[in-house]
C-alpha cells in the first residue's frame, strides 16, 4: 500500500501563489458583478467561478502532481457530471421567461 502513495511536498510559495491567484480571481468576481453585461454576467461568473474551482482541484487537493491515470478520470467525469448539472440548469432556467405564466 506503500508504494500506491505519492510523497510530493509542495512549496508554501506555490500556495500562495495559489492563493492570491483566488484572491485576484475574487476581486475579478466582485468587480464584475457590477458591470452590466446583460444576459452573459452569469456567463462571465460561473466562468471565473470555473477558474477558481479548477485550481482548487489541482493544487490544494494535489491533482497536478497526480500520476495515475484513474485519479485523472475521476476527476474528468467529475467536471463532466458538473457540465450535466449546470446544462441541465440553465436550460430550465433559461426558458422560464417563454412561459407565459411566471408569478402564478
Amino acid at each position: 500500500m506503500g508504494e500506491l502513495m505519492s510523497e510530493h511536498v509542495v512549496s508554501t510559495k506555490v500556495y500562495i501563489g495559489i492563493w492570491a491567484a483566488l484572491m485576484v480571481l475574487t476581486a475579478v468576481t466582485v468587480g464584475a458583478a457590477f458591470i452590466d453585461l446583460g444576459a452573459f454576467n452569469p456567463v462571465v461568473a460561473l466562468a471565473i467561478a470555473a477558474v477558481k474551482a479548477t485550481l482548487v482541484v489541482l493544487f490544494f487537493m494535489h491533482i497536478y502532481y497526480e500520476h495515475q491515470r484513474i485519479v485523472w478520470a475521476w476527476v474528468g467525469a467529475g467536471f463532466f457530471w458538473l457540465i450535466i448539472l449546470l446544462t441541465l440548469s440553465l436550460t430550465d432556467y433559461g426558458t422560464r421567461g417563454f412561459l407565459g405564466v411566471a408569478g402564478r
